[in-house]
């Protein structure tokens, strides 16, 4: 195995990529190239994600929820996240603010706004 990038399921395709600029990420490539895209991958650094409209699937993968959100939760690791926490906490919903946990991380969580929580986190020293 290479590579892990999830292919998140969104409603809508241009508020999903105007949420995802506010926390860094770059559109890479869409389709189709012009008008309303269907897919789309954005990019952060080594953290990449496609969405996908649930309309573009048509009736193709019956078994995918066409539910926003659920039981997933997207684990980020970057550096310098105190920085980062206050370069976006007035710009998308903060579910938890910074925080040591017992296991010797510090992280936030953010919601986004298609009902994904997005955990921010860096192995501080101590």
């Amino acid at each position: 195995m290479e590579s892990l990038s999830p292919n998140i399921f969104v409603k809508d395709m241009n508020a999903t990529i105007a949420f995802y600029k506010k926390l860094g990420f770059e559109l890479v490539m869409n389709v189709p190239d012009q008008g309303d895209f269907v897919w789309a991958m954005m990019t952060c650094g080594s953290v990449s994600f496609m969405f996908q409209t649930f309309a573009s699937l048509g009736d193709t993968l019956p078994d995918i929820s066409r539910h926003e959100g659920g039981s997933l939760l997207l684990y980020i690791k970057l550096k310098n996240i105190r920085t980062f926490f206050e370069s976006v906490k007035d710009k998308v919903p903060v579910l938890q603010g910074l925080e040591k946990t017992f296991y010797g991380a510090t992280e936030f969580s953010v919601k986004d706004l298609n009902g994904y929580i997005l955990t921010f986190a860096e192995d501080e020293p101590q």
